[in-house]
Formats: C-alpha cells, sequence, structure tokens
C-alpha cells in the first residue's frame, strides 16, 4: 500500500535520491530541502500565492526556503497591484534556521558553558553575515535564493531582488527589512489594506503604540507580521516594511502541511 503524499525533510542528498522513487511508485513528494527549487520542472509552491497551478502530474513538489516564503507573502499582493521594479533586503535571521546544534551553541554561550560550535564565531551578542555557505560571487547560498526564488513563486522575472543574510541571536523567527521599488505609486493606506486583506498575513503598524512585528511575537504562529510600512522619501515610488514570521511554521513546516492540504481538497 504507497502513501498518496510524502514529506520530505531530511535534507538534499536524501531527496535526489529518494524523492524519484517515491514519485515514480505514485506518492506525490513536498520537499523542504532546496534539492528541487529552482529545477524547471517543479514548482515551488506558496499555497496563498500558486497553489492553483498544482496538477495530479505534479510527483515533487518544492518548499521554498524559509526566508523566500515571508517574503513573497507580503510582496505578492503589492506586485499584483504596483509592480515591482526592484527590491533590497537584509534579513535577521535565527539560529533555528541553522539547526539544533547552533541553538545549543546560542544556549551554552548564554549558560557560559563550553561545547560543539555550529558556527566559526560566536553568536551570543553577535551577529554574523554569514547565511549558508559563500559563493564565487561574493554572495551566500541564502541570499541566492532570496534573489532567485521570489521570481519563481510569482512566475515573473521582470523584476530583481538583491539580500544580504545575517544570523543573529535568537532562538526562533526570522526578521527582515524590506525595501520595494514599485513602477506604480501607491497610498500608504491602501498598502496596509492590500496586506491585512491578504491571507495569511497579519499587519502590526501603530508607531503610536510601538506595535511592530517581532520574533517574540511571531514564535509559534502560522502567520506572517507586516510592520514599519512607510514611504522611501529618497526615491519615487518605493516603499519600506519590516516582515516577521516564525521560520520553522509558515517558512518549513507549515507551508509543506497547507500544500498538502490543498492536494488533498482540490488534486487527489
Amino acid at each position: 500500500m504507497k502513501a498518496d503524499i510524502a514529506i520530505f525533510s531530511a535534507g538534499g542528498d536524501t531527496s535526489l535520491e529518494w524523492a524519484p522513487k517515491f514519485a515514480e511508485a505514485g506518492t506525490i513528494v513536498i520537499d523542504n530541502s532546496s534539492a528541487w527549487r529552482m529545477d524547471p520542472t517543479k514548482k515551488l509552491v506558496v499555497p496563498e500565492i500558486n497553489a492553483s497551478e498544482l496538477t495530479i502530474e505534479d510527483k515533487i513538489i518544492a518548499n521554498p526556503n524559509c526566508s523566500t516564503i515571508q517574503l513573497v507573502m507580503a510582496l505578492s499582493p503589492l506586485h499584483d497591484t504596483y509592480k515591482m521594479k526592484r527590491v533590497v533586503i537584509s534579513t535577521y535571521q535565527s539560529v533555528s534556521g541553522t539547526g539544533v546544534k547552533a541553538v545549543q551553541q546560542l544556549e551554552n554561550e548564554i549558560k557560559g558553558v563550553k561545547g560543539e560550535m555550529a558556527y566559526p564565531y560566536p553568536i551570543g551578542r553577535n551577529a554574523l553575515p554569514h547565511c549558508d555557505v559563500f559563493l564565487e560571487n561574493g554572495y551566500t547560498k541564502e541570499e541566492m535564493k532570496l534573489a532567485r526564488e521570489p521570481q519563481k513563486i510569482l512566475n515573473d522575472r521582470s523584476f530583481s531582488i538583491t539580500a544580504t543574510a545575517v544570523r543573529i541571536p535568537t532562538a526562533g523567527g526570522h526578521s527582515e527589512s524590506v525595501n520595494v521599488q514599485f513602477e506604480n505609486d501607491f497610498e500608504l493606506n491602501d498598502v496596509r489594506t492590500l496586506l491585512s486583506q491578504s491571507d495569511g498575513v497579519t499587519v502590526q503598524d501603530n508607531t503610536d503604540t510601538n506595535t511592530y512585528p517581532m520574533p517574540i511575537y511571531a514564535h509559534g504562529k502560522d502567520d506572517v507580521f507586516v510592520g514599519r510600512i512607510r514611504r522611501d522619501e529618497t526615491q519615487p515610488n518605493t516603499l519600506n516594511m519590516w516582515i516577521v514570521s516564525d521560520n520553522l511554521r509558515k517558512g518549513a513546516a507549515t507551508n509543506a502541511i497547507q500544500i498538502a492540504e490543498y492536494l488533498v481538497k482540490n488534486v487527489l
């Protein structure tokens, strides 16, 4: 008896070896590694944005990078309305994105205990501009995922993204400072309304009450939180915003489960 759906989260090498075997047996694989994300024959899916593209023929479905998911959740409704030209993003990513060894390193440093190092430097009281490995172009793999994956998810290469990814000493939740230049102008209230009406997005944006997204509030929740929404006063049609989400929930597990739920309801 075969499974209808299998969710893979055991690393790229495992996925490359076993996903095709499961697919050949008729099981749909939802893969949480980076193995298939940029494969032109595989779909890269955030359900709120492009699940409608899935068919019974899609036997291997890629789950995007955690930082990418929260980014496109906020960008997609704005792109539909105002048409993005260029995005500049800086991330502030939790150690949980690296794995249990990194979480343990942070906990050891807080307690003053020497232990195994997941990073080349201390992470406590520090910020490492080094997420994943460095590539020949000087960017890290994480930064290039942020540059390329949104174009595939939104099926649009007319806009460009440049990124700097930084690891910070938080245990859970990724944050992103995002600057977006649009072809068309916008009103800030309209931007807030668009985001508020988007499934899976919660706007927290009231500077009078110091209301803005933070990892401590996003932890354990499935939504993507957006705040600090303001106009870039240095150039036209440009917006600044702050995006936070639990990288282990919507950034990974929740998104994969939502893909599975969509398949059960609409495809299988």
